[in-house]
């Protein structure tokens, strides 16, 4: 492919920068609580990657984000450009799904969708993992494949997303330690359309294997605030969810 160097041995292992959520946050009663709502919003994605989203619901997505001060909006690669024009003239990202919802496209496929959701305006980058590859103990070829779309769109987040409800405890933990050795910034525990929903022991299980070294976003069914609470105080730093307004609103009148 001109112009593109495809990596197909492993590079020196490399750790993200140990950089953990820097919400001010404290433990009581076994509760996380957020001095206010923005920090809060901070800590959630606004996802829609459902396939019959139209213009829309993208839109609806984006005010939303807005509203509420929401870290990013998920979207599939094909909207990104629409979210980008949206969420002109605020801080809220842009993060675009590549391989979704499977990982099943070819390396080559998930580069030029990386690449071309760069250019349209996302600044994160959501990988899936070839499960069906996971599945066959092919963690080589699962480690070349994350390794190159992060070697080919340098100097922007990037997040490996898993399927924890599909995987067994020993393919998660080579996937988390494949993560860690190509630079991942982020895992994430599922595309939300897996077999089940994230548990808070998914969650730990992630937590322990990669310690400092990348941010969890979690995924999959957290839909009311103390699931997100639960999700945050295993390990969680992220939270993914179509329900960002029904758990901001949740927030708001408890803390009213």
């Amino acid at each position: 492919m001109p112009g593109i160097t495809i990596y197909k041995h492993n590079l020196p292992f490399c750790l993200c920068g140990a950089v953990r959520s820097t919400l001010n946050q404290v433990k009581k009663r076994g509760a996380l609580v957020y001095k206010d709502a923005t920090e809060l919003a901070q800590i959630i994605d606004q996802t829609l990657a459902k396939p019959d989203a139209t213009l829309n619901d993208l839109s609806a997505a984006c005010e939303l984000a807005k509203k509420y001060g929401f870290a990013c909006v998920v979207v599939n690669s094909s909207y990104v450009a629409q979210a980008r024009n949206l969420l002109s003239n605020t801080l809220i990202k842009v993060c675009a799904t590549v391989g979704f919802p499977h990982g099943s496209s070819t390396t080559t496929v998930k580069i030029f969708e990386a690449m071309e959701s760069i250019k349209n305006g996302a600044s994160e980058v959501d990988i899936v993992a070839n499960i069906g590859m996971v599945k066959s103990g092919r963690f080589d070829f699962v480690e070349v494949d994350i390794k190159n779309v992060i070697a080919l769109t340098p100097q922007k987040v990037h997040t490996v997303v898993i399927e924890t409800g599909s995987l067994a405890i020993d393919e998660i933990t080579r996937i988390c330690q494949i993560a860690m050795r190509t630079g991942a910034h982020f895992i994430k525990t599922s595309t939300g359309y897996g077999s089940r929903g994230t548990t808070m022991d998914d969650v730990r299980l992630i937590r322990r294997v990669v310690d400092t070294s990348c941010r969890i976003k979690a995924c999959g069914g957290i839909m009311d605030l103390t699931t997100v609470m639960n999700m945050i105080a295993v390990g969680a730093d992220r939270i993914d969810t179509s329900a960002g307004s029904a758990i901001m609103e949740e927030y708001l009148k408890k803390s009213a």
